[in-house]
């Protein structure tokens, strides 16, 4: 029985410790920059911005040559690791369709 409340003891000390933190230092604009330059995102930069230095990583559709994509950006001591993953393209809104039947 000891062993079952040590077990679950440790549990709950280290779930909240798996929760994203924010970064050691801010993330600047100009970090950001090359990636806007290759993708277009619905978001700003100052939007992203906030997250990341909030959160300490953010995950962002964007578009690149006619491809969607979730771009998952992490803040680390060493800098920032983006990793890209392709997704489908998002279903035309009603508000779309009745536009191009016109």
């Amino acid at each position: 029985m000891q062993i079952l409340k040590t077990l679950i003891l440790t549990i709950m000390l280290l779930v909240p410790t798996a929760c994203s933190l924010p970064p050691e230092r801010p993330v600047k604009e100009s970090e950001l920059m090359p990636l806007f330059k290759a993708f277009e995102f619905e978001e700003s930069p100052e939007e992203i911005l906030a997250v990341l230095n909030k959160e300490g990583e953010a995950t962002i559709p964007a578009q690149w040559r006619g491809r969607y994509y979730w771009i998952k950006i992490l803040v680390t001591s060493k800098g920032l690791v983006v990793e890209y993953y392709l997704r489908k393209a998002p279903e035309a809104t009603e508000a779309t369709e009745a536009t191009e039947e016109e």
